[in-house]
């Protein structure tokens, strides 16, 4: 029965609404758009025509006041009705609408002109009365004097700031930082609190506070281009040309931050409604083909990804009753008995069958979806697409997180094409795992430019640390490091005990202030003293492993568990997730995870606590697993290009005006060597315990027990000390117990 549905229903199906052809009907030509529009157009001018030959005199009396009103503002009156006419016949209404500035901006500009017309006067025809702006273009300018000129040239300043309001903005702050500039060494200087500019080490790095950056000579250009990890001329010039179309943005410390031109646009694909129509319909056959009754309800078409939300329907039970019809035949026919709700498992179990049907590699079914009471099951599109970063940046979600943190990162759109962002000292540190090429690295790329772009070294520091030695000292030039990109494992462990310190300072500097955290910190202190962020960037967190496992472990566990209020959040990336490397501690300690590609079940388990991650696609499709959610969500992660990042760190590789304060890790105090005992304090009942061993002749744990009213181990390590200094009068431990 199922097979000779589906042969029906493959079947083309005739197109009830297919016109004739034309040797059929002689009158099919009647039925195309143009021929209508045409005879609409004939019929109109036919009217009019009779109508003003009826009522020649009234229509030129009516026509002399109309013209004595508007004058020869009337041409452009029928200019905008041409334009709204051609609008509206295009179909492109909702388009201009979004351009309202340009239609606010030509309304302001044809008033200007009006008005300009009112300054002329005929002497013979029907304006002589008035001016050639109508009785209209007068009451625009008022008086013919210097009141209707000031109107005029309001008018016209009011259209040039609607139709181009960013040169304006730009032309403004330009003229401004000119007439700024002659009392830039004779400024008064500021009072006690405020931001005071830093120190210039040399005018190599000079960027003034208020004008553009300098031109960047060929021989300086290519000194910052070695320093900026190899930034060629033409990222220079780049640069150079986007500051002098842009005003820069300075903070109060004097630094610049990036424009968000800096970034380039990348081309999103998606994919077309008739694709995902066929596709809709061909889930639908193949859940019915299996007996399963179901339809999609609702389509999310994302960049790398359609969900499509599969409604259940319902599973029906049927009787067969007998009646008696009028001529006295038995009739049969059945009659629904029950229904019940069909279950979720049965649609979760034809994953296999459902991307059988579809020819996909793989598909991901999401049972139910948050907060919908759908199933959604996940096919890959046909065409992946990329998601700039700039794309999420300039996003709604991003920009409502930005206006109350600093450290927001762009994540990557959903599955329905909406932006995702978050806040990084809300996560507070976040776990990253992925085979090799997964898009690991990208990510973190990613999330260090989200920060490099609004924030500058007085608000947010790194330490990054890149065991491979190859991803991450492209960034070795910004001024926002601690210390130069750290690429041995020895230096690393040195670098986590030296965060270690940091974060004990801090807490000691938060508590002499009387705060519990450094956003408290921070708004009762001044602007120069404020408290950076830190933020801890690990590429590789196995190598680290298996160098020194034990302190490595301990060191982040105490670190995650302690640096948020203190602002120091880590970020760790690594594409082993085995138990070896993700264990328990950490994993209790970073709630907050990524998964990109795994190879198999186990690694997904091990960083999710599910599966799931090992159907995933690859190239920057991955599962996010928030704090406050319970269930992954599928993301397709930011791109950013390589020469994306060449531009910003050469763009904050040029501004060292002074040499920024950097640690050296070596001079760091070695706390725990890997392996070392740790020598104990000594125990402040020892001096009891001497004076009872001088006293008595034989002593024992249970004697110091009872005598110190201490616990057996206690008593016990006691009585180990003794021994070990070689009082007589001892006993071993288990003696006397």
């Amino acid at each position: 029965m199922a097979r000779a549905k589906s042969r029906k229903s493959s079947r083309p199906k005739k197109d009830k609404a297919r016109p004739s052809s034309p040797g059929r009907n002689p009158f099919s030509f009647l039925a195309l758009p143009a021929v209508r529009r045409l005879i609409l157009i004939v019929v109109l001018v036919a009217l009019a025509y009779y109508f003003s030959y009826k009522y020649q005199a009234g229509v030129i009396a009516w026509g002399n006041n109309v013209l004595a009103l508007f004058g020869l503002g009337l041409a452009i009156m029928g200019v905008a009705l041409g334009l709204l006419i051609w609008v509206i016949w295009r179909g492109n209404f909702s388009r201009v609408l979004h351009r309202w500035n340009w239609i606010l901006g030509g309304i302001s500009l044809a008033l200007a002109l009006w008005g300009t017309l009112s300054f002329f006067v005929t002497t013979r025809g029907i304006l002589y009365r008035a001016t050639l702006g109508g009785s209209f273009g007068q009451s625009l300018i008022g008086t013919a004097d210097i009141t209707g000129v000031l109107r005029v040239t309001g008018f016209v300043l009011l259209g040039v700031v609607l139709l181009m309001p960013h040169k304006v903005w730009h032309a403004l702050s330009m003229v401004g930082m000119f007439f700024r500039r002659p009392f830039k060494g004779t400024r008064k200087p500021l009072a006690r609190g405020s931001q005071q500019p830093r120190p210039e080490a040399s005018p190599q790095y000079e960027v003034s506070s208020f004008s553009p950056a300098p031109a960047i000579s060929s021989k300086r250009a290519f000194d910052a281009g070695v320093a900026g990890g190899g930034a060629s001329l033409g990222v220079t010039s780049r640069v150079e040309n986007l500051l002098a179309k842009r005003g820069p943005i300075v903070t109060p410390g004097g630094w610049q931050l990036p424009p968000i031109d800096i970034l380039d646009r990348v081309a999103e694909v998606e994919m077309s409604k008739d694709d995902i129509a066929k596709r809709a319909q061909m889930i639908e056959d193949a859940l019915s083909s299996y007996g399963v009754e179901a339809r999609v309800v609702q389509t999310n078409s994302g960049p790398t990804v359609t969900q499509f939300g599969v409604e259940p329907g319902w599973d029906r039970k049927y009787r067969e009753v007998k009646e008696r019809a009028k001529d006295g035949s038995v009739q049969m026919h059945q009659e629904e008995v029950s229904r019940t709700r069909i279950r979720v498992d049965r649609i979760t179990s034809l994953a296999n069958d459902l991307a059988l049907a579809l020819a996909s590699p793989s598909i991901r079914i999401e049972a139910p979806v948050p907060g919908k009471p759908v199933v959604g099951i996940e096919v890959p599109n046909t065409i992946f697409g990329s998601v700039g970063l700039r794309s999420v940046i300039e996003s709604t979600a991003f920009q409502k997180i930005k206006a109350r943190s600093k450290l927001t990162i762009a994540l990557g759109k959903g599955a329905g094409g909406e932006a995702v962002a978050a806040d990084l000292a809300r996560m507070p540190h976040l776990l990253i795992a992925g085979a090799t090429g997964s898009g690991k690295t990208v990510c973190l790329d990613s999330i260090i430019c989200s920060l490099l772009l609004y924030n500058s070294p007085d608000e947010v520091q790194f330490i990054m640390v890149d065991p491979k030695r190859v991803e991450l000292v492209i960034f070795d030039s910004i001024p926002h490091l601690v210390a130069p990109v750290v690429v041995d494992t020895g230096k690393a462990i040195k670098a986590l005990r030296w965060l270690t310190q940091e974060m004990d300072n801090r807490y000691h500097q938060m508590a002499r202030a009387g705060v519990r955290n450094i956003e408290s910190y921070n708004k009762n202190c001044a602007p120069a003293e404020n408290m950076p962020y830190l933020v801890l960037i690990i590429d590789e967190l196995a190598d680290l492993m298996i160098t020194a496992f034990d302190e490595v472990e301990h060191t982040l566990c105490r670190l995650a568990q302690l640096a948020r209020a203190t602002g120091i959040h880590i970020v760790v990336a690594t594409q082993r997730p085995s138990v070896d490397v993700v264990t328990g501690l950490i994993k209790a300690n970073f709630p907050t995870r990524m998964s990109f590609a795994v190879t198999s079940q186990v690694d997904s388990r091990t960083i999710l606590d599910m599966v799931g991650a090992e159907k995933l696609l690859g190239r920057g499709d991955m599962l996010y697993m928030p704090t406050e959610e319970s269930k992954p969500k599928r993301l397709q992660g930011t791109f950013v290009s390589d020469a994306d990042i060449d531009k910003l760190v050469y763009f904050w590789g040029s501004q060292k005006r002074q040499e920024m304060r950097t640690v050296n890790f070596d001079d760091v105090t070695e706390l725990v060597s890997p392996g070392q005992k740790v020598t104990p304090s000594p125990d402040s009942l020892l001096e009891e315990a001497r004076r009872l061993a001088s006293e008595h002749e034989h002593i024992s744990a249970s004697f110091l027990q009872r005598r110190l009213r201490i616990g057996y181990p206690r008593a016990a390590r006691l009585m180990e000390t003794l021994a070990e200094e070689g009082l007589t009068g001892t006993a071993p431990p288990h003696e006397g117990r």
